[in-house]
């Protein structure tokens, strides 16, 4: 059965797409992966299959969730990765779930727990994959929500700034709310400090803030701003020269998040 963890923040450019794909890449060399775009920019669809996301309209995770079928969207990546991709039609998610109106115009009702629609599609491959990823919007929205209470695990991404700063308890009384109306006992696993620059004291500052608050949740790890990184999306992991400059900081946190996930599992 696959332990599905979900990148979090209610907050742009803090590396939750980028950390998505590293991390699904380095699983994927050691196991079986589902990764899930459930945001409507398609980032993580476009870095892990180096497509447009435009290209999968019709063919994503929305039309899954209202189809109810799951294994017809699922693109596969390589060997061991796949992904349900997204695209901007995404955004009509919430939408659909209030009036049952499709993007196409179709009227398609959701009856059920309009938080669980996600978790309760994954239960269909759940048992194909030991790990399932998903990337979420930069909002509290109802994408996440569904994220939150399809994973057992969370992965707060935290950038070091003083508006990342102050989303981090909205965003942790998120995670508590998906632990009480969805069924996956939902948790932080910890707190990624991401996309930091050596050359700024307040970055430091408030590396060292968010470790204070929370000395339990911060992972060792602290991912700096690498060129090379930052030009994944450019040229992805295959046929990729700088990939080892790319991905040499988040080995280190796939050690720490496995380290911890076993803790809990066993």
């Amino acid at each position: 059965m696959a332990i599905t963890i979900t990148m979090g923040i209610q907050k742009g450019g803090c590396g939750k797409s980028t950390t998505t794909g590293i991390l699904a890449h380095l699983l994927s060399e050691d196991f079986k992966v589902l990764a899930i775009d459930m945001d409507s920019q398609g980032n993580l669809s476009e870095l892990l299959t180096q497509q447009p996301s435009n290209e999968f309209v019709g063919k994503s995770i929305l039309e899954a969730m209202q189809q109810d079928e799951v294994k017809k969207y699922i693109y596969n990546v390589s060997n061991n990765l796949d992904i349900l991709p997204a695209n901007n039609f995404l955004a009509t998610f919430a939408r659909w779930i209030y009036t049952g109106k499709t993007y196409e115009g179709e009227y398609r009702p959701y009856k059920g727990n309009t938080s669980a629609i996600l978790d309760n599609l994954l239960d269909k491959v759940r048992d194909e994959y030991d790990f399932i990823l998903i990337d979420t919007a930069p909002s509290l929205s109802e994408q996440t929500t569904n994220a939150l209470c399809a994973s057992e695990y969370v992965v707060v991404m935290y950038e070091c700034s003083n508006w990342c700063y102050s989303a981090i308890p909205n965003f942790m009384d998120s995670v508590v709310a998906a632990n009480e109306v969805g069924k996956r006992n939902t948790e932080v696993i910890g707190i990624l400090r991401t996309m930091n620059d050596v050359r700024r004291s307040d970055a430091k500052a408030f590396n060292e803030l968010i470790e204070e608050d929370y000395p339990n949740e911060v992972f060792r790890t602290i991912i700096t701003r690498k060129a090379p990184t930052g030009r994944l999306s450019l040229y992805g992991f295959e046929e990729n020269k700088e990939l080892e400059q790319a991905l040499s900081q988040y080995k280190e946190f796939y050690k720490e998040l496995i380290e911890r996930v076993d803790n809990r599992q066993y």
